[in-house]
């Protein structure tokens, strides 16, 4: 803890929604303003940009002087995520312990599969002083429904938010649980899901959706999904499917009325 100042820094994630800076929230908005915090920011790799930075570029927000990425490389190896959550909170705690407020950036909600949460727990674990701070933010599929004019869940509906990694056989197994699946984090696996959503019919009722609010979104819907079979897709990616097996409807005076799955945008 800093002589001068007498108090610890707080790590604030600031969740910038999507990609479109005009999901920014008026908190997030207010917290990047300042010139008195240091912005740091994830990314895969060095060679891959950050794709939280890059949304506070195209809302022309200029950082601060002090500015830095993180690595938080893709695997699943416990050792090897357990050591760039160290060097990362070895990179913000100086910063912490000098007074100074931490933002760290997030894309969508930094509550939601986010790493900030794995940076908040180790930089407590290194120094129990620390504060943290969450902002909510607008998360990709909320967004992906609204980019698609429909809606995310209506009256009783269920929904199961399900990291793809899970394979295709659990999925399987919730859909019939649930009115609408969300499959978050898709790529490695969408070959797969395409082949299991047409041997199960269900490909008029699945919206894929990459980069969500970024100049370069793409969205495919029902058929259109099989134009992606062999092709690369973003990491940033996700695919909504709905179960028209199960009932949707509204209550009126106590009693469920059916009425039929809601058609994605363009559909009959």
């Amino acid at each position: 803890m800093t002589q001068e100042t007498g108090r610890m820094g707080q790590l604030i994630g600031v969740s910038l929604g999507p990609g479109d800076p005009g999901l920014i929230t008026r908190a997030a908005w207010a917290q990047l303003q300042r010139r008195d915090a240091v912005w740091v920011y994830p990314a895969r790799s060095g060679k891959t940009p950050s794709y939280a930075f890059e949304i506070t570029q195209r809302a022309d927000l200029a950082p601060p002087f002090e500015h830095s990425v993180l690595l938080f490389p893709m695997t699943h190896d416990g050792e090897k995520l357990a050591r760039a959550w160290g060097k990362a909170a070895a990179t913000v705690l100086p910063w912490l312990q000098q007074g100074r407020d931490v933002l760290f950036l997030v894309e969508g909600d930094a509550s939601t599969y986010a790493t900030f949460g794995h940076l908040a727990r180790t930089l407590r674990a290194l120094e129990p002083a620390v504060g943290v701070r969450t902002i909510a933010g607008v998360n990709s599929f909320t967004a992906a429904c609204a980019s698609r004019n429909v809606p995310f869940s209506e009256q009783d509906d269920t929904v199961a938010i399900v990291p793809a990694a899970y394979g295709v056989e659990a999925v399987d197994r919730l859909l019939p649980e649930f009115d609408t699946l969300v499959l978050m984090k898709v790529k490695p696996l969408l070959d797969q899901l395409i082949a299991w959503l047409q041997a199960r019919g269900l490909l008029e009722q699945a919206l894929f959706i990459e980069r969500v609010g970024a100049p370069d979104e793409r969205s495919f819907a029902g058929s259109e999904l099989l134009q992606l079979l062999g092709t690369k897709v973003s990491y940033l990616s996700l695919l909504l499917v709905r179960n028209p097996q199960r009932v949707r409807g509204e209550r009126i005076k106590g009693c469920l009325k059916k009425t039929p799955a809601l058609a994605l945008e363009g559909e009959e």
